[in-house]
């Protein structure tokens, strides 16, 4: 297969065109002959013009790559290598939603011929692949695994965002069901990833290495934010602790914050989901769940305490919400906990305007009810300020800024603290 790949005589299909998909699909086109599969056509016909919908790559990342854009099963019927990079998302009860991953597993199984090879990259519990996917894509092609096909998984380390940590730069967890499904996956992302890979000893192993990354920085973080609120109460600024904590050579660096995304806020559900199902109460990880999930809620509640502290009727009053994405410098507005924070201000009958340079106002007011507040009415009386989100433009804003559009007595919310020790006169508050 892998000399198949090489010589184009064989094709690699990426299916899901996403924040993970995209990327390996264009690196991998540089090389290989390769289909991109999406079942939004909207987004394929973006992709087929050099545009990336979720705004991370530029047009000439597409240049020189021997790749075809499509939603048609007839064109990805042409693949023998896929590699399946859809969300895995949770539901409203905070419950693993396969229906993505299962229906382009379902997808794969209509086109899966013998000796084909699968390989998937979505967050999954332990165990998904081979007790979820795998019986899925021998019921829809009729082929038994694995004597006709050969699986393997790969966890993404995509980060949106992130032009340092890029899928060439960072080094790649591999498995496959058998030695020789291990070494041609292996070999293949050997090709666009110059850091090198790491072969797992089976595909549970590497399903768990992924679930467990975001899982171990969810529940430090959760710690960070429970320091904070106890730190809060000290009058002690938190991230002047862990600047001086941060002196000892073996102290690990988090800092608290809200913890939302597609990853770190999603992850740790589908490990604890898989551990109540085998009995077990994962009680520190939900723990932290609970603890990050709240505190978009706990510094709404703060800002208000404080505006009532200065005096503020909070019925009347106004508040600026600085950012709305997940994390800076991205357009994703994925489970964002920023809406925590504006929903819990409007259920003290705060009057709310949110701005960012970076999100979609329309696809904030479809997954959240709101909509954002053009610059030209941002106003000059507002009763308080929350930077949500630390992206790049909001880093030159001085005090001075913050005057010009604030009432006497407003209050300054800086959840990453990225005015500390720069505000006078302001009230002042962060994490």
């Amino acid at each position: 297969m892998y000399d198949q790949l090489l010589r184009k005589e064989a094709t690699l299909a990426v299916i899901g065109l996403g924040y993970v998909g995209l990327p390996i699909a264009l690196e991998f086109a540089k090389q290989l002959k390769v289909i991109g599969f999406d079942i939004n056509a909207g987004r394929v016909a973006q992709m087929k013009e050099g545009i990336d919908p979720s705004g991370e790559l530029e047009k000439k990342d597409f240049e020189g790559c021997d790749i075809t854009f499509t939603d048609s099963l007839e064109v990805l019927r042409q693949a023998q290598f896929y590699i399946v990079a859809v969300p895995t998302p949770i539901d409203e009860h905070a419950q693993p939603d396969l229906k993505p991953l299962l229906g382009a597993s379902g997808s794969v199984g209509k086109v899966l011929e013998k000796g084909d090879y699968v390989v998937f990259e979505s967050t999954v519990y332990p165990g998904c692949t081979e007790e979820d996917c795998i019986p899925v894509m021998e019921r829809l092609s009729g082929l038994k695994f694995p004597t006709d096909f050969k699986v393997g998984y790969s966890p993404e380390r995509i980060n949106p965002g992130d032009k340092e940590h890029t899928l060439r730069r960072i080094v790649k967890v591999v498995s496959g069901n058998d030695e020789e499904a291990l070494d041609t996956v292996a070999k293949v992302y050997e090709l666009v990833v110059d850091a090198g890979v790491h072969r797992a000893s089976s595909i549970r192993v590497a399903e768990a290495a992924k679930i467990i990354e975001n899982t171990q920085r969810d529940v430090n973080i959760a710690l960070m934010n429970e320091l904070s609120m106890i730190f809060d109460r000290m009058n002690i600024n938190t991230y002047e602790v862990l600047e001086a904590a941060g002196t000892k050579w073996n102290f690990l660096k988090f800092s608290p914050g809200l913890v939302g995304g597609h990853c770190i806020g999603v992850d740790p559900y589908y490990l604890t989901y898989k551990a109540k199902e085998l009995g077990y109460d994962a009680k520190v990880i939900l723990s932290g769940r609970t603890t990050n999930d709240n505190m978009g809620a706990y510094i709404a509640r703060k800002t208000v305490q404080m505006m009532i502290k200065k005096g503020k009727d909070v019925a009347k009053s106004r508040v600026l919400v600085m950012g709305a994405t997940f994390k800076e410098n991205v357009e994703d507005i994925r489970n964002s906990k920023v809406a925590d924070v504006i929903q819990e201000l409007k259920n003290f009958s705060v009057n709310v305007d949110i701005v960012d340079p970076h999100a979609d106002s329309d696809e904030l007011h479809h997954e959240y009810g709101f909509r954002l507040t053009q610059n030209d009415d941002v106003r000059t009386d507002y009763d308080a300020v929350i930077v949500a989100v630390s992206h790049a433009p909001y880093a030159a804003k001085d005090e001075a800024y913050f005057q010009s559009i604030t009432s006497e007595n407003a209050v300054l919310v800086d959840i990453k603290g990225l005015y500390r020790g720069k505000m006078k006169d302001l009230q002042y508050w962060s994490l």
